[in-house]
């Protein structure tokens, strides 16, 4: 199991940010695939028709996200955090995922890096 943290500077305001990362809709206008997620903890989600799927521990408005990110059987839970900070060009947001099976952490890392935060970057870069 491994750990990975990254900060990322999304040109959009935390409040922007979150509701990108949270509602539905503005899932799919950046990613370009359907998505079920709900800012009600305890509620399953799925991102990216699918290839993500877990359930949402925590929220604090336009400041911070978790979620538990599921890797089918796993003895510790893979957890997601993102933190939004304000930032002078933007948004900073602090991810830390933790306990990403050894055998999809680079492709896990790469998602973070292209398809989730980078989409997001280009989104808002338009």
């Amino acid at each position: 199991m491994k750990d990975y943290k990254k900060y990322y500077i999304i040109p959009a305001s935390p409040d922007e940010v979150y509701v990108a990362l949270t509602k539905p809709i503005t899932i799919q206008l950046w990613s370009g695939d359907s998505a079920v997620m709900s800012t009600e903890p305890g509620s399953e989600f799925e991102l990216f028709e699918g290839s993500i799927v877990g359930k949402n521990l925590e929220f604090e408005e336009n400041k911070k996200i978790v979620q538990q990110w599921y890797f089918g059987e796993q003895e510790e839970p893979s957890i997601v955090t993102i933190k939004l900070h304000p930032h002078k060009y933007g948004t900073s947001a602090e991810l830390r995922h933790s306990n990403i099976p050894d055998e999809a952490y680079d492709d896990i890392t790469q998602g973070w890096d292209e398809a989730y935060f980078g989409a997001l970057i280009e989104f808002y870069e338009d």
